[in-house]
């Protein structure tokens, strides 16, 4: 019954790498480096508080563990993902567009995938505490649905996020040590499952 939610976690922890894992080389415009780093040293805590909360909720994630114990870190997870998203959409907000073709729109669009990732996985913690952990059956029947929900949302495209650190804000982006190491911290959560 858990092993879905699991597997599905391992999958939403690829969504925090587009921000992380950007492509190595030189920028040519130097403008673009402030910019990456405000971005980068914003999103890195982020990104470590998403890989932390699909720790904790795979740690629970068990068939041995109680359905309570279950719903209770899933909600706190789900909400801590939420809270992080949101906070990578208002980093990216309060930098700016990027100094490049479209910058605008590429951070508009950004913006708006984060916030949504925001409020999907706010949803996720709603649905996870609806369930009914008194009765196992009914229990792991509403564990399937959000597992199944998380899974659609880790397959959910982060088109936005990939066009805004293409090109030279991706090389900006690779340069800053704040980019590196949120890439790392976030990397192991992905080969689990």
């Amino acid at each position: 019954m858990n092993k879905k939610l699991a597997a599905a976690l391992s999958g939403g922890a690829v969504l925090v790498l587009a921000l992380s894992a950007c492509s190595s080389g030189s920028s040519k415009d130097d403008k673009l480096d402030p910019w990456a780093k405000q971005v980068c040293d914003a999103v890195q805590p982020q990104v470590q508080k998403i890989a932390a909360a699909n720790t904790a909720i795979q740690k629970e994630t068990t068939d041995q563990s109680a359905p309570a114990d279950v719903q209770k870190a899933d909600s706190k997870g789900f909400q801590d993902i939420s809270d992080a998203y949101k906070a990578m959409a208002a980093a990216i907000e309060k930098a700016g567009p990027p100094d490049v073709d479209s910058g605008k729109t590429k951070q508009e669009n950004a913006v708006k995938e984060l916030n949504a990732l925001s409020a999907s996985y706010a949803d996720l913690g709603k649905q996870s505490d609806a369930l009914n952990t008194k009765d196992q059956a009914k229990f792991a029947d509403g564990l399937d649905g959000v597992a199944k929900q998380l899974e659609k949302l880790s397959k959910t495209g982060t088109d936005a996020l990939k066009e805004l650190e293409a090109g030279d804000v991706g090389k900006a982006m690779a340069k800053q040590v704040s980019c590196k190491s949120a890439s790392a911290s976030a990397s192991p959560a992905t080969t689990q499952g």
